[in-house]
C-alpha cells in the first residue's frame, strides 16, 4: 500500500508557521518580564558613576594680635667667670681640681713648691731680729747721751747724732717687720684658693709646670646668676632694647625661662660685625647647665592681626599663595592670601580671610574650586 506522502507535505508548512508564532510570543513575554530588572540595573550603574562628596580636613581661622618673635642661638654662661692664678711664681707641685668639680670659697685649687719662699720668710725673720737688737742699742745710747747733755758732760751735736741713730733703727725695724709680713703672705700664696663658690670649667696648667706670676691655672664659674650670651646684628639693637626676652634650651625646647637684657656691647666684633648681648636667666633650676646651647626669643608685640594656619593649607600655582575656603553650602572657593612669615610648620596670614572662615588644611593639591566637599574639623596647628 502506498504511503500518504502528499498529505504530510500539505500539513507541514502550517505546523512550522504556528511554531514560529509561539516562539515570538514567548520572546515578547520574556522581555516584558525582564524589563523591571533591566531598569534596576541601569539605575544602579548610574548611581555608581555619580561623583561622591569628598571629605576634607578643615580648620577655622582665628585672627589674633601679631607677636613678632626673633630667635638667636647662644650659650649659657655664668655671670662671673674668674681665671685663677698664683700671686707668686714657682713650680706647681699639685693641682687638686678637675673640670666639673664644684668648689667652695677657700678650697685649695693648686699648690706651688714653698721651699724658696720659706727661706725668704726665715731671712726676713732674721732681719727683724737684727733690727730689734739694733734699735735697743740705739735707744740705750740716746738715753745715756740725753742724761749727759742735761748735766753738761756731752755736746748737743753728739746727742742729736745718737737720737738720729735711734730714729733710723726704729725705721729699720719697721721695714723688717713689713718684709716679714710680706714673706709670710707670699708663702701663703703657694696655696691657690677659690675666691667664691662655683664650678671649675677649665684647667690651664698641670702639675710640674713652672708658672709665672698671674698665669691662669684654672677657670672658675661663680655660683649664682646665669646668662645666655648671643650675638646680635646691628639692625636688631633698637628692637632688642624694647622687646620682651625669654630663653629656651635646646635640651628641653618645651620650657621657657624669663630673661632680661643685662649687657649689650657698645662695639661690634671685628670679625663677625655683631654685638655681644648677655641676657640674665630668671630663676634657673638644675636643668640649666653651663655651656648648654640656648635660644633667646625676643618678642615684640604689634597692632597687626594675624592668623596661624598650617603650612600644608597654602597652595601656590605660580600666582601667589592661596587657600581653599569652604562656604556655607560646602563648596570650595579659592582665596588669595597675604603671608607675613612662615616656618616648617605654620604660616601667618595677614589678609585674604575673615575671622571664622573654614579652610582646607590637607590635600589642597588634589582639589578644585567649585568642588562639593564635606568638612571634617582637624587638629589646630601649633607653631612657635
Amino acid at each position: 500500500m502506498p504511503l500518504p506522502t502528499s498529505r504530510q507535505h500539505t500539513r507541514s508548512p502550517l505546523l512550522r508557521t504556528r511554531g514560529r508564532g509561539l516562539r515570538a510570543i514567548g520572546a515578547i513575554v520574556a522581555v516584558v518580564a525582564l524589563a523591571p530588572a533591566l531598569t534596576a540595573c541601569n539605575d544602579a550603574a548610574t548611581s555608581a558613576t555619580a561623583t561622591p562628596v569628598r571629605p576634607v580636613q578643615v580648620q577655622r581661622v582665628a585672627f589674633v594680635p601679631a607677636n613678632e618673635n626673633r630667635e638667636f642661638a647662644g650659650v649659657v654662661r655664668a655671670r662671673y667667670e674668674t681665671d685663677l692664678g698664683f700671686r707668686v711664681a714657682g713650680k706647681m707641685v699639685a693641682r687638686l681640681v678637675n673640670v666639673g668639680d664644684r668648689v667652695r670659697a677657700g678650697d685649695v685649687v693648686a699648690r706651688l713648691d714653698p721651699r724658696d719662699l720659706q727661706l725668704q720668710a726665715e731671712s726676713a725673720d732674721a732681719e727683724l731680729t737684727a733690727a730689734t737688737s739694733n734699735l735697743a742699742q740705739a735707744a740705750a745710747d740716746e738715753l745715756r747721751y740725753q742724761s749727759l747733755r742735761s748735766r753738761g758732760y756731752a755736746a748737743v751735736a753728739d746727742y742729736e747724732r745718737k737720737k738720729a741713730a735711734k730714729d733710723e733703727a726704729e725705721g729699720r725695724m719697721e721695714r723688717a717687720r713689713r718684709a716679714l709680713d710680706l714673706a709670710h703672705n707670699q708663702l701663703a700664696y703657694t696655696d691657690l684658693k677659690a675666691d667664691a663658690d662655683g664650678v671649675i670649667t677649665a684647667t690651664l696648667a698641670e702639675s710640674g709646670q713652672v708658672v709665672a706670676l698671674g698665669q691662669a691655672v684654672a677657670r672658675l664659674a661663680h655660683r649664682g646668676e646665669m646668662e645666655a650670651v648671643v650675638s646680635l646684628p646691628e639692625t636688631r639693637l633698637t628692637e632688642t632694647r624694647q622687646s620682651d626676652a625669654s630663653v629656651r634650651l635646646w635640651s628641653d625646647p618645651n620650657r621657657r625661662f624669663s630673661a632680661r637684657l643685662r649687657e649689650l656691647s657698645p662695639q661690634a666684633d671685628t670679625a663677625t660685625r655683631t654685638y655681644a648681648a648677655r641676657f640674665t636667666i630668671e630663676n634657673p633650676d638644675d636643668a640649666v647647665a653651663l655651656g648648654m646651647t640656648a635660644t633667646v626669643v625676643l618678642s615684640h608685640p604689634t597692632d597687626t592681626m594675624v592668623a596661624m594656619v598650617p603650612l600644608a593649607a597654602i597652595l601656590n600655582r605660580g600666582t601667589g599663595p592661596t587657600v581653599y575656603r569652604v562656604d556655607d553650602t560646602g563648596v570650595l572657593e579659592r582665596r588669595p592670601v597675604t603671608m607675613s612669615s612662615f616656618n616648617d610648620v605654620a604660616a601667618l596670614i595677614t589678609s585674604g580671610l575673615e575671622d571664622g572662615d573654614q579652610i582646607v588644611t590637607l590635600g589642597v593639591q588634589m582639589l578644585q574650586a567649585g568642588q562639593k566637599v564635606r568638612a571634617v574639623v582637624g587638629r589646630v596647628v601649633e607653631g612657635r
